[in-house]
This record gives structure tokens, sequence and C-alpha cells, in this order.
């Protein structure tokens, strides 16, 4: 016999556990179905184990800069990394969901019509929706001998029980600079190799802060350079990669952090009427349905900002669209992302290119240097700042420093100090509000205020300029 459910969603990472408890709290009877670990991505090879490698990484490299030599326990780092997933991963259990009236079916889902699965055999209906919640897995690029190289990826760099005496970095986004950081703080060598710039997404002030802070730990930034082709005469010899401006890094292990695919193999996608673009990507509109009636999707699996708490948000507004209850746009303007590297790098919204090619002459520019701070003083932490990019408020212009568009913060805390930005954001209130808010002296989240006064008035000898469509490079 079937199973029905009004609600049924595949996928129990972040998007899909959002979209889960957001149907139950609708009143709507659920089933997740999930074909590998509950809690997906984030909580076993994402998010979660690599804040934890992070912060064990930060303990060393503080022992170090105090003079304390060593050699570095890293099974036990790894253990205590694993660890804070399986503590986390409790309250994603099927018993935790169950309790919370979400049915669990483990095994793999493939659609044989609209709104209608088999998860390994057994058959399961949604009467109202079915939201799809895949996620991505990583892209290893298609570089000659790469695959028989056996590198590492997000998927199984966790698993290591030895550190690598060298290891070699393919791609400078987020994922790649947090964990080339991370190892070359525990005490492998480390060699990134971007075939563009490092960060490219983020201000270019930023990517310079970070780049510099890498070579001053010891890391080697190749930027603007391609891997030709990938040579391992065997597992236990090192890997030699050759660029494309002739040169070559040996490596005892190669880290893959070159983007990402989705993850639909196997759903039959085709037998529903679900479109994908030709990325692979799931096709949806701005409310998260899918090209068929009653199937939305959400999350990584659609591409855009693949973030855990981006996929979470979209997850409870699939669920609402879904059940038909007044329908919601999903917009990602003011939604906030971090990349927690030492300095972390806060972002929401626009950058200052963006924003000027955007509105041109009316956005407006305020920087200001962690140096030039009092806690960045103090505290011996001046890399890093605060850039606000504002622009016209309708017909209001840019009375009251106008609206805010975007925002950059790099700080040691920058991941948590982008939020004020985000809320000001979400909420079209005047970026003079900022200006105006009273904060505790000497916070990092000072230097969000003092930045904000530029716009009314000299700050520290800096005023707000026009927005520049070279981001300010």
């Amino acid at each position: 016999m079937a199973i029905h459910a009004d609600v049924v969603v595949v996928g129990a990472g972040a998007s899909g556990l959002g979209a889960a408890a957001a149907a139950r709290r609708k009143g709507a009877s659920v089933v997740l179905v999930e074909r590998g670990r509950l809690g997906g991505e984030c909580t076993w090879t994402g998010c979660v184990p690599s804040k934890a490698l992070l912060e064990r990484a930060r303990e060393v490299w503080g022992g170090r800069r105090q003079g304390l030599t060593g050699e570095v326990d890293f099974p036990r780092i790894m253990d205590e990394v694993r660890a804070a997933s399986l503590v986390i991963g409790e309250d994603e259990s099927a018993e935790a969901l169950a309790a919370d009236g979400i049915r669990v079916l483990s095994g793999d889902a493939t659609f044989t019509g609209p709104r209608r699965l088999s998860v390994d055999g057994t058959a399961v209906e949604a009467a109202r929706a079915v939201i799809i919640a895949t996620g991505s897995m990583p892209l290893v690029p298609a570089v000659e001998g790469l695959a028989a190289a056996d590198p590492l990826t997000n998927e199984s760099v966790f698993d290591l029980r030895a550190l690598p005496r060298r290891l070699a970095v393919l791609g400078g986004g987020p994922i790649g600079c947090e964990l080339a950081q991370a190892f070359a703080r525990l005490g492998s060598t480390v060699t990134v190799i971007e075939a563009e710039k490092i960060l490219a997404k983020e201000e270019p002030e930023a990517a310079q802060v970070l780049a510099g802070v890498l070579a001053d730990e010891g890391v080697d930034v190749r930027a603007g350079v391609r891997v030709a082709r990938v040579t391992r005469p065997d597992p236990t010899r090192p890997v030699t990669l050759a660029t494309s401006h002739g040169g070559s890094v040996e490596a005892d292990a190669v880290l893959v952090a070159a983007g990402r695919r989705a993850r639909t193999d196997g759903l039959g996608l085709e037998r529903a009427g679900v479109r994908v673009d030709d990325r692979g990507w799931v096709l949806v509109d701005d409310k998260l349905r899918t090209s068929a009636e009653g199937i939305l999707a959400i999350g990584d699996v659609v591409g855009g900002l693949q973030f855990t708490h981006a996929g979470y948000e979209m997850g409870a507004l699939a669920v609402g669209n879904g059940l038909g209850r007044r329908s919601r746009t999903y917009d990602p303007a003011a939604l906030p992302w971090a990349t927690f590297t030492d300095p972390e790098i806060g972002r929401v919204g626009m950058t200052e290119a963006q924003a000027a090619q955007a509105h041109g002459d009316a956005a407006r520019v305020a920087y200001l240097p962690m140096s030039e701070t009092d806690r960045g003083r103090a505290t011996g932490r001046t890399e890093g700042f605060v850039k606000l990019v504002a622009g016209p408020r309708g017909a209001l212009r840019g009375l009251g420093g106008g609206v805010l568009l975007g925002a950059t913060v790099v700080c040691p805390t920058g991941g948590d100090v982008i939020h004020e930005a985000a809320l000001l954001m979400r909420s079209g209130a005047f970026v003079g509000r900022l200006a105006q808010t009273v904060h505790a002296y000497p916070a990092w989240a000072l230097a969000v205020r003092e930045c904000a006064v530029q716009f009314f008035l000299p700050h520290r000898g800096r005023s707000a300029r026009p927005a520049h469509g070279d981001g300010g490079a």
C-alpha cells in the first residue's frame, strides 16, 4: 500500500528539515525521505565539522604564536570534530523528528509521476506538495589525471586520520580558503591554486586582506593559475600538479573546492515534469515552484546562494506556497553570509561594483579600515575594514543617508557584526539609523556606526564617496 502525506520532502539536510518543520507547524502531515544521514551535508561534511576544525586550528595557532611547540595530535582533533557533528546530529535523529510528528523514510527516492514517488520500492504520494531538497555535491573539474589522484573533497577531508605534510587546495572560494587556513595552522604546507582570484564574489578589499593574512601564515596563494594536468604514480607517492603557467606543485594530498553541482541523480525528474537548466540545477520561479504543478525545490539544488540559513528560510517559504496559502516571493537581497576565516568576512547585499552598475552616481560608499578603530588598535588586529554601500530611497533619494544596498565587514567577528546591516536592509530603514544607534565601546561593531557617520559628515578625515564600477580596487 502507498504511504500518503500532505507534504513529501525529499532530502533531510538543512533545507529539507526546515521544510518538514514548517509543514508540521501548519498542521500538515509530512513524510521526509533521506538516503544518507539525517542532517545532510551541513551537519556531517560542511558547516559543523569545518567550523569545529577551524576552532581547533585557531587554538593550535594561538599556542604557536605564544611560543608553544610540539606535535599536533591530529587524530584527537578529528575525533573532536566528529564529536561536534554527533552532538548536533542528535537534534536531527529519526527519533527527534518522529517526536515532532515527522515520518522518516530511509532510501532512494525516484519520481514515478506528478507528486508520486517510489522509495526503494515503497510507493509514496503527496496530496498537496512535494519539496525537492536534495542539495549539491562537490564538482571535480575535468582535469587530466585529477580523478585518478583520489582527491579529497569536503565529503572526505574530515575522515583524514593523518595530517597531510603538503596540501594543494584547488579553489579559492570560501570553502577552499577556510580549509587552507585551518590545515596551514595545524602544520601542513598549503598551496591554494585558483583559476581567477580568491573570493571572487566578495569586495576586492576583502580578498586582498585575506590573501595577505594567508601569505603571512605561510599559505602559498597562486591566483590566476589553472591546473593543466595531475599525476600520481601510485597512492604512496606525491601528487604533481602541472600548472598553466609552466610551473608545478607537489603535494601529498589534493583538496578540491572548485564548485558544486546539483544532487539529482536517480530522482527521475523527467517523469514528474521537472525541468533543469543546462548545468543541472532545478529551475524554479520566485515562489520556488518548479515546472511541475505541486512540486517545489529549495536549497542548494536550485543553485544561487548555497547556505544553510538560506535553505532553511526557503523551506519555510516553499511549504506555505505549496500548501496554497498566501503566496510569498523568495528574496535573498538581505540574506547575510560569512566566510569563517580569521579574520571573518561578513557580507550582505550588493558589492560596490554591483551598486555602481545598478544606480550609477547615486550609489555612495563609506569605508573605514580597522587600523583606524580603537578596538583594532587596542587588540593589534588592524587587518580588515567596514564598507557600507548606500543608494537612493525612491523619491526621497539620499535623505537620511538613503537605504543600505550592501555591506562588508572584515574583522575577527565579521560574521556576527554583519547582522545589524542585514537587519537594516530587511527593515528598509535609513542608513542614518546606524549612525544614530549607540554602540558599546570598544566593540568591533562600533566601526559600523563610525563608518555610517561618513554619509553625513567627515569622520577621521573620511567621507562617503560615489561608488566605482571597479569596486574601489
